[in-house]
This record gives C-alpha cells, structure tokens and sequence, in this order.
C-alpha cells in the first residue's frame, strides 16, 4: 500500500507549478462555458474542472486518511464536491474546485516568493574552483578544495571557499552574504567569503574554510532548517480545521433532517470548510521571514518569530555583538621629546614579529592611520605575559605592560602618568608602555571599538518596550563604559557561560520572555536556553550560529529593533487573518441554514475570503517599520 501511496503522490507532483497552472486555466475557460452555455457540448463542462482541479483535492484527502488518519480541510472540501455532484450541483462542484486550487497556488507562489531571497543561496554555490600546484592551474570541483590550497579567482568569479588574499587586489560584490550592492575593495590579507563574487582585478588566496565548512554552505544549511509548520500557531489552527470538519458534518446533518433540503446541507459543508484559517497562517510566516531575509536575518523556523513577538528582554554579548570585536587604538599619547606619530612608530615596528592579537592591532593601525613603512628591527624578543623587546635604529625599544616596566629601575610611573592612565584603564581600555633605552616615552590605548549602529539599535528597542541587558565577560570597567554609551541601565561583568545562561533561566523562572544575541562558543549555552537566540553570522562562530534561531549575516545589529516589529507585525496579521476567516465562516454558514445561499455563491463567497487573507499575509513580504 505504501509503494502505491508513494507512486501516487510523486504521479500528482509532476509537472509542479506550471501543470498547476495549465489546469487553472483550463478548468477556467470550463467553468466559464459551462456558466454562460457557450459550447453545446455532450456533457456539463464543469467536469473539465472538476476532474483537473477537484480529482487532487479527493485523492489527498484519501491518501491522509490512510496514511495517518489526518482530518484535515481537504477533507471537508472532498465531501462538499461529492456532495454537489450527487444533488446535480456540477457547476457549483467544479467552483469548488477550482477556487480551492487557485487559493492553494496563491500560497505557493507567495510562499516560494518569499523563500526566494534565502533560497538563492543555494543556487549561487561555486562548483568549480582553479587551484595553482606548483605554478600549473587545474580547475576542479569546489568541494575537492581543500585547506590551505592556493586559488586564483578571476573577474566576475564566484568566490569558491572562505580564504585569505595572498597575491592581488580587487572588488569584491559581497551582497548575497551582507546585502549590500556596493563592491568591497580587497588586497593582500584580506578575508574573502565563498559566494560572493569578484568585479575587477584577478588575485590569488588561500583556502582557510572549505566544504560544509564555508560561508555560503553554513547559511544553506541554515536556509534547508527554515519551516514555517513548527510555529505553535500553525498548530493551533490544524486542531481547529479537524474540529471544524466535525461540526460542519453534524451541522450539515441536523440542518437536512430539519429542513429536508440537501441543497441547504452540502452549501454548509462548502462555506463551512476552514481553507482559509489553515492556508493563511503559515503564509504569512513565511512572507515575514521572506521580510526578515532581506534585511540581512536567517530565520530557521516560523516558531521563532512567534517566540520574538513575546520577548520583553533582550540580553547581550559585549565583544563582537554590540563592538567589533577587534582591538584599536584609541589614543597614542607622548611623555617625551619624541612626537606621538614616533611613539607610534616605534611601538608598530617592534610589534611587528609579534603574533599576539594586540601587537597585530598597533602594526594594523599604524598601516591604516600613518601610511608609513615599518622600520627594520633587529633582536627581536617576545616575553610572554609581558610585551616585546627589539632594537630599532640602534635603540633598544620596549613595549609592553607593567611587568615590563618592572624590571628596569629608571621605568616607575609618576602619579600625574598613573592618573592619565588610570582614565583608560577604568573605561576596559588596555595601555601598552613604550621605553627608548630604558627611558619611558609614552603609551598607547587599544580599546575594543562600540559598533556605530549600536546607540541608535538600543534605543530603538527601548522604545518598542524591550529591555537591554548586557551580559559579559569583560571586567566590570568595561562593561561600565559600554552600558554608560548605550544607555544599558541592567549590567552583569565577568560572566562565565554558565553565568550568561543561569542569568537567561533565571528571568524565565519569573516569566520573562528573554532573547539572546551573541557571537562566540562561550554564548551558545544562553543561545540554546533563551526563547529566542540570535546568533552574528559574519563573526560568530559555527557553534553558536548553530546554536541560535536566527542568524544576523551581515552582523548589522541596526535591523534588530525591525525584526521586533516585524515578529510583532507578523502575529498582528495572522490574528486578522483567523478573525476574518471564522466571521465570514460563520455569516455564510447562518446565510445556508437559513437557505439564503447556495453551494455556487457559497463557495465564491468562501474561497474569496481565502484569497483576501493570503493577499493580507503576502503584505507582510514588503513591510517596513
């Protein structure tokens, strides 16, 4: 039985939209004939339809029934055809028919339309990728590179894998990854994502993230979760549409034995049918997560933007989330005869041998803001803990903390320098000393830089009624500074995972809907336990995307006040949707026990009301706040 239920239904699916559509049309012009009487024919041809349009409807019904017992709307729909075939009603059958299969095609293009932004993903992975061996390039498949392989990317290329430019400068259209239209310049050093695709100049990199692994299949795996039939919601209306079919079977019933009109009891089983409260609803999630695509936000699954819609605190992570992420300097200060630019020189070319994150941000910032080569240096030495030594243009250059200093007698702090510094260090700043032949000659501040958007972002959310917390690792200086910045009045430092996670349980224990967004493998706990996790695509790591329920690609964190909306919106609209499906429900069922409506006008009646809200929840794909 189930070989023939499944040859059955891969029967139906052939053809896909476009058999769909010809039948529509076809069953269209039949009706219309059949309506005005244009072609004498042999037999009514509303048959036409109802064979085209209402034979599928029957056959899904029955294949649930055996399959899983499910009583759904096709089941209604199926009785209601039988039962206008049997009183003489073709017309009214094949209405039925055939409005019932254009609602169901109107959701399918407005769903495809609106997966249409996510699912274009899949079509632009690479497949092929010209890697170099021994100066020889062999164009292979995408999925045979392998890390550290070198790759030339040509212009108008897509970019096969994640790697790093090694040879070359170009413009890179980074838009199905961030959304932006705008080409990126890249040169040596600079990271590139599969998927995005290179404008100009050719250059060469190497391969750091292939496979699964890579940028464009980590967000096509996130694309392939996304279903919208695990919102609560959705369920919520399957269990109406099965009661629904019983009430309509026993008011139908009743209403024959009553009025011993039949007429009156198959028009209550066609405006009795819940199309529209079932249809509706799942629509309109996936037009909001449509919505939600576009404006750089993978969501997983409908469910989540109902749990959204419910939050009332949004707790965040510091580092990478609400700042960048990376270490900049912040201020070059001078103590000495030297001038800030050569204290600045000085610590850029003794740092630049070193691998700690922090030296590679002064020789970064140093690149970016003087434009200068780096002096030679000779001598180099790292002390772990503590900094770097070296000598420069015959001078012995250190640069490090206070440890560093320590161990040089003519190296102390006067207090004016400890105040000067103590300002820094009490906003999570980190200094680094700089000495020339052991005499102190300034310091630099390196500070984790607060997103541009991030201001505006919070206070947005406090105006839509969400509250902000900040949940960090950073000590409580920093953390300070931030909150001070963003107007986070609920603040918690020096958070362990476990920490970030008992904070997030804790407010659910009082009943707060609490939603977490987050970049690292230390917030993936609290991304799975919140209501609603939100992961940073672009900088966040494979754990906690695949922790969350949403990813941010484009790590635009100025769009999280629209998707609070939009979830918002979204509830608003399926609301609508079910008030407006079960009060015209209800009118037309007291119209056909009443005999003021027929099966013809009834199904009219109904399955425009479906084709309203499906419009009304396609709205929601170009929504703006």
């Amino acid at each position: 039985m189930e070989k023939i239920i499944e040859k059955v239904e891969a029967f139906m699916e052939l053809g896909g939209t476009k058999k769909d559509v010809a039948f529509l049309i076809i069953s269209g012009i039949a009706l219309l004939i059949s309506i005005f009487d244009l072609i004498p024919l042999p037999f009514d041809a509303a048959w036409v339809a109802i064979i085209l349009c209402g034979l599928p409807i029957i056959v899904e019904a029955i294949i649930g029934l055996i399959t899983a017992f499910d009583i759904k709307a096709d089941v209604l729909v199926s009785l209601a055809l039988i039962a206008s075939v049997c009183i003489g009603e073709d017309f009214a059958a094949g209405e039925v028919a055939f409005i019932m299969q254009l609602g169901a095609l109107l959701e399918d293009l407005t769903v495809a339309k609106a997966r249409a932004g996510i699912e274009k993903l899949v079509h632009l992975t690479p497949q092929t990728a010209r890697v170099i061996t021994n100066g020889i390039e062999n164009i292979v498949p995408a999925e045979q590179v392998k890390i550290d392989d070198v790759i030339r990317v040509l212009p108008g290329e897509t970019v096969p894998v994640d790697g790093i430019i090694i040879k070359g400068q170009t413009s890179v259209n980074q838009a199905v990854m961030t959304g932006e239209s705008l080409p990126v310049d890249k040169t040596v050093d600079d990271k590139v994502s599969s998927g995005t695709v290179n404008q100009f100049g050719a250059f060469e990199m190497k391969a750091q993230k292939v496979g699964e692994d890579s940028s464009i299949q980590r967000m096509i795996r996130l694309v392939q979760s996304a279903d919208a039939g695990k919102a609560k919601i959705v369920g919520l209306a399957d269990r109406w549409a099965t009661w629904i079919v019983v009430i309509a079977l026993t008011a139908a019933a009743l209403t024959w034995l009553i009025s011993g009109e039949i007429i009156r009891a198959v028009t209550i089983l066609v405006v009795f049918c819940p199309c529209a409260l079932v249809l509706a609803t799942p629509t309109a999630i996936m037009a909001a997560i449509g919505n939600a695509t576009r404006h750089g936000f993978l969501v997983r699954e409908g469910d989540a933007l109902e749990r959204l819609a419910k939050g009332s605190r949004i707790t965040f992570d510091k580092t990478g989330t609400l700042t960048y992420g990376t270490p900049k300097v912040t201020a070059v200060e001078s103590i000495s005869d030297y001038d800030r630019e050569m204290v600045f020189a000085f610590a850029a070319a003794a740092e630049q041998l070193s691998e700690h994150p922090l030296g590679k941000a002064v020789v970064r910032c140093y690149k970016t803001e003087i434009g200068l080569d780096l002096r030679p240096v000779q001598n180099f030495q790292m002390i772990p803990g503590e900094g770097v030594t070296a000598e420069i243009e015959g001078k012995t250059i250190k640069a490090g903390n206070l440890k560093l200093l320590s161990k040089s007698e003519d190296l102390q702090l006067s207090r004016t320098l400890a105040a000067s510094v103590g300002k820094y260090l009490n906003d999570g700043s980190t200094v680094i000393y700089i000495s020339a032949d052991d005499v102190l000659v300034g310091y630099i501040v390196l500070s984790d830089t607060l997103r541009e958007e991030s201001v505006r972002m919070i206070d947005c959310l406090i105006r839509l009624g969400i509250q902000p917390i900040l949940l960090t690792g950073d000590n409580q200086n920093a953390a300070n500074a931030i909150g001070r910045k963003l107007h986070i009045k609920e603040i918690h430092a020096s958070c362990l995972p476990e920490d970030k996670l008992n904070f997030i349980e804790n407010y659910q224990n009082n009943g707060e809907n609490v939603c977490m967004i987050g970049d690292g493998i230390n917030d993936a706990p609290a991304l799975k336990k919140a209501s609603v996790g939100i992961a940073m695509g672009g900088v966040g790591s494979d754990i906690a995307v695949d922790a969350a329920d949403i990813a941010l690609v484009d790590d635009e964190v100025k769009e999280l006040p629209h998707l609070f909306a939009l979830s918002k919106r979204m509830m608003t609209t399926i609301k609508l949707n079910m008030i407006f499906s079960m009060g015209l429900n209800f009118l037309a069922i007291v119209l056909a026990i009443t005999g003021k409506l027929n099966p013809v006008v009834g199904a009219l009646v109904h399955n425009a009301g479906s084709i309203v809200v499906i419009i009304n929840s396609a709205l929601l794909l170009k929504w703006k706040k």
